[in-house]
């Protein structure tokens, strides 16, 4: 049964829905306490342009893993994919499980929240984390859809959003009308560690790019190293240290379109000062407002298998060699080791690193689906690279790929409105 509220704001006519679901959707336990909640509550809020419309409903996944469904501010009728959407659907802001309102998960003075029942045994989290990936966000999904009484709707992913929309294309084709990807096709049944190679290959060009373009960024990035490893790691407010792992990860503003600029801006402040100490701190792209893009991040690739902190598995000699060659989204254990609120997270994530998971992709039943839709593969694409989109592309019948040089990963925030509009005339010519 779904909880609704209704309130108006700015033109737009949104609904609040909370529901319960399962804790453990497909019954093997993966190692749970028998005091582990049989249930979680999830969030969703639907946005509409008209108060008790008709409009047929198109669900957004958003990216990460372990990140809310965004928050809409935007007065209808402005650039934004949000604003495209909802001229012909309702818009289903997802917040999937573990994040935002969804019994979100996360640690308030030294202790995990959010897994109350699970107990502190390291194992038993990370066991229980083995529910927060894609196969579990579609099948709650699936309630909300059946709560609803709607026979099928579409999708709209974003970056890990498209691998959970994937898996709902996988599991529940006969559930859908559409799905739109964007920056969001993975690869399937393969070794993350293959994946990350080809993304530190795209990063070390990356790398390149920027200091052509910003020359002395190159000397100012090795000095901040140098701070770093004299001083044990920069000391950072609330008690978090940056060690050189840690600061690589500013590659991850290289994957935006408008990132090379803000990472300059970044590395233009004193380094002593605390406007840099508290810019550095926000930049950084793991962190306690978020943990389970941390803690389960590299779990998104595992279709089947162990990741064995695959990012670190796959980083080139010349890489660990040379600390000005950054990183995307390569996470590594220093993240949780260095900040006070991943903490509590850190030996959790080493047996998360060690779970075997099963396969979240079906190929058969993907060749088989007859889905219409459409994927922005962008061809410099920082994250997700696209000779794996375009292979698993060809699994899609009905899906047409749309391959530009136009965007990077963030080409939905950067220009929404004309990339889903392209999307659409592209699934439906």
């Amino acid at each position: 049964m779904l909880n609704q509220q209704t309130w108006t704001r700015r033109g737009l006519h949104l609904r609040d829905v909370t529901f319960e679901a399962p804790f453990d959707h497909f019954g093997g336990g993966a190692g749970l306490s028998a005091a582990t909640p049989g249930t979680i509550e999830v969030f969703a809020r639907i946005t509409a342009t008209e108060a008790d419309s008709t409009k047929p409903y198109l669900v957004f996944l958003q990216g990460g893993p372990g990140v809310e469904a965004p928050r809409p501010t935007t007065p209808v009728g402005q650039s934004t994919w949000l604003a495209r959407a909802l001229e012909e659907f309702q818009v289903v802001m997802l917040d999937q499980r573990g994040t935002g309102k969804s019994s979100p998960i996360g640690s308030v003075d030294g202790r995990i929240t959010g897994l109350e029942g699970v107990g502190e045994d390291a194992a038993d989290i990370a066991a229980a984390l083995s529910h927060y990936r894609a196969d579990s966000i579609v099948a709650d999904a699936e309630i909300l859809r059946q709560g609803l009484g709607v026979e099928s709707w579409s999708l709209l992913g974003q970056s890990f959003g498209g691998f959970t929309a994937l898996r709902y294309v996988s599991a529940h084709s006969g559930s859908l009308n559409e799905v739109y990807f964007t920056g969001g096709l993975p690869a399937i049944g393969m070794d993350p560690a293959a994946v990350y190679a080809t993304t530190w290959e795209g990063m070390k060009r990356k790398s390149e790019q920027f200091y052509q373009a910003f020359p002395r960024d190159r000397e100012k990035l090795a000095r901040l190293i140098d701070l770093a490893e004299a001083e044990g790691g920069i000391a950072l407010p609330g008690g978090a240290r940056a060690t050189t792992e840690r600061i690589r990860l500013l590659g991850h503003f290289l994957g935006a379109s408008d990132g090379p600029e803000k990472l300059h801006y970044l590395l233009d402040q004193d380094p002593a000062s605390a406007a840099f100490r508290h810019d550095l701190a926000a930049a950084l792209p793991f962190s306690g407002r978020n943990p389970l893009y941390a803690v389960v991040h590299e779990s998104c690739w595992a279709d089947g298998g162990i990741t064995d902190w695959a990012a670190r598995r796959a980083m080139p000699a010349d890489v660990k060699a040379d600390p000005t060659l950054l990183a995307g989204e390569h996470a590594g254990p220093e993240s949780l080791n260095e900040d006070p609120e991943l903490a509590p997270f850190a030996e959790v994530a080493q047996f998360v690193a060690r779970h075997d998971w099963p396969r979240l992709y079906d190929v058969d039943a993907l060749q088989a689906s007859r889905v219409r839709g459409a994927a922005a593969v962008y061809f410099e694409d920082a994250y997700v690279p696209v000779d794996y989109s375009l292979a698993t592309a060809d699994l899609l019948a009905g899906v047409k790929p749309w391959v530009t040089n136009e965007y990077e990963h963030n080409g939905l925030r950067a220009d929404g409105y004309r990339v889903l509009d392209r999307l659409i005339s592209l699934a439906r010519d």
